[in-house]
């Protein structure tokens, strides 16, 4: 049982009783099955793994969170103690109870923490909280015409803070082909969007700003907020976006960043038409604020494939004042998630300010990835299209599963993307992951999408699989939702618990 000797320090971190109530609603369903301590013990083990509840956070007393959920105070003792027995919390007389994550993978644990990035199990077992598909087979090509080009770069030092200009050169051309002029100096390139985003954050927000997020969006936005000290503030876009919302809510809280998703909404699957784009930014720029568009699944508009085309929207960025929009651009979505490579559109001072703050984090990025990424953007639209076909067919193929096993679920069709936002007949969504995550299918719950415990009756579910193997997961996903409680796997599957 770890001790408090492993954490000879308590975090300064902490959350009361009545803030996490929000995130255990539901936790005693009447389908769950298993001793409450034990239920209890599932759910704030859910709540670390999927990003809820950080680690290093100090935990209620079991004598306030008992009275905040209805509980015994003998059953969030015993759940705390479950807890520390599995790594799951640290603790020590005196200094409370604080949450963790184990050393070493539990035996038998059925929340595996590590993946080896390798496909899911044809039984359906495996990740179906991932939206990235397999590489497709243009990226071996590209990687032995970039080995061939390698040697003269060779003879450098290798580290180049914004990108090699190559690739500087053609990311700032597809922009000028979409309408928005754009040069080598306006673009810098990261390890991938995710990066992109925390280098941005770090540089033009402070502590204690408020940032507008769409709510739902995709989490690790809601988690780079609030690393930087920032509040998010949810904008609702489950039926859209709507300017005029964006203005009071921009009015009443003083917010002076927002962080958007307009193409193939992550997780709703909307995308932003040129009329809202319009007045969205005009929106922004009357508040005076600066937006970060995120063009991660910018490639992966279905509409077409759906049999409902439709022209392309221009970038956010070209309706909005110069200066006003940082876009975000990545090659996971698009191509594969390996290559680690994506960038940042913005003005050059920007682009200069941004090299600056990463030659104090990670000097550069690699070249190889960089001389391939070159490679795979000049043939980049034969490669999207057959991603967007193939996902078009996943879709459908996940959308027949869930008529035929979980009929009360809605499953409405995305307009872009790799994922379908499941509205639930009841809110039992984190009750749900739990269950599905001991039949081998790792997931990430609703309210992992929104702010404070929202979307409890969601849940996003990945189309990224091929139909087989999707048709066998909702199988056992179906089997989690029917059954409900604590299931311990034969086997437990090297699985990831990060989000993408």
């Amino acid at each position: 049982m770890p001790s408090a000797a492993s954490s000879p320090h308590r975090p300064d971190r902490r959350i009361g009783a009545h803030q996490l109530a929000p995130f255990l609603s539901g936790w005693r369903n009447s389908a769950t099955k298993g001793p409450g301590y034990r239920v209890l013990a599932d759910r704030l083990r859910l709540l670390v793994l999927d990003g809820r509840l950080p680690v290093d956070t100090v935990l209620p007393s079991e004598r306030a969170l008992a009275e905040a959920i209805g509980a015994s105070r003998t059953t969030t003792t015993a759940a705390y103690r479950l807890l520390r027995e599995e790594g799951f919390a640290h603790g020590s007389h005196g200094a409370g109870t604080w949450t963790a994550l184990p050393a070493a993978e539990p035996a038998g644990a059925p929340y595996p923490l590590a993946t080896d990035g390798l496909p899911g199990a044809d039984d359906g077992r495996g990740d179906l909280s991932s939206a990235a598909t397999a590489a497709p087979p243009e990226v071996h090509a590209a990687y032995v015409a970039a080995l061939a080009e390698l040697p003269r770069y060779l003879p450098g030092h290798g580290y180049v803070t914004a990108g090699i200009s190559a690739l500087r050169a053609r990311i700032a051309a597809s922009y000028t082909a979409r309408g928005l002029p754009t040069v080598p100096e306006e673009i810098m390139v990261t390890a991938g969007a995710l990066h992109a985003m925390h280098l941005t954050l770090n540089l033009l927000v402070h502590t204690g700003d408020r940032v507008l997020v769409e709510h739902p969006t995709y989490p690790i936005t809601i988690d780079a907020v609030r690393r930087v000290g920032a509040r998010p503030v949810p904008m609702p876009v489950e039926d859209g976006w709507d300017a005029e919302q964006a203005r009071t809510l921009l009015r009443q809280t003083g917010a002076r960043f927002a962080a958007l998703i307009p193409d193939c909404h992550n997780p709703t699957g909307q995308i932003m038409d040129t009329p809202t784009r319009q007045a969205i930014a005009a929106a922004l720029a009357d508040a005076g604020v600066v937006a970060i568009a995120d063009e991660t699944t910018h490639h992966l508009d279905l509409r077409a494939e759906f049999g409902r085309p439709a022209p392309e929207e221009p970038p956010l960025a070209a309706l909005a004042r110069p200066g006003s929009v940082i876009t975000l651009g990545s090659m996971s979505k698009s191509v594969w998630g390996g290559l680690r490579i994506g960038w940042i559109r913005a003005e050059r001072s920007v682009i200069r300010q941004l090299a600056g703050l990463r030659a104090a984090d990670d000097l550069a990025g690699p070249v190889l990835e960089q001389l391939a990424s070159v490679h795979l953007l000049d043939g980049l639209e034969p490669i999207v299209r057959r991603r967007r076909a193939e996902l078009a067919v996943q879709c459908r193929a996940l959308q027949a599963a869930l008529a035929v096993h979980l009929p009360d679920w809605e499953a409405p069709t995305p307009q872009g993307g790799m994922v379908v936002w499941c509205r639930l007949p009841a809110p039992r969504s984190s009750e749900v992951v739990s269950s599905a995550r001991g039949l081998g299918v790792l997931m990430n719950a609703g309210p992992r999408y929104g702010v404070d415990g929202a979307f409890e009756s969601r849940l996003r579910v990945p189309f990224a699989r091929p139909p087989e193997q999707l048709a066998a997961a909702v199988g056992l996903l179906a089997q989690a939702w029917h059954s409900g409680g604590y299931h311990l796997p034969s086997q437990s599957p090297s699985l990831q618990a990060d989000v993408v």
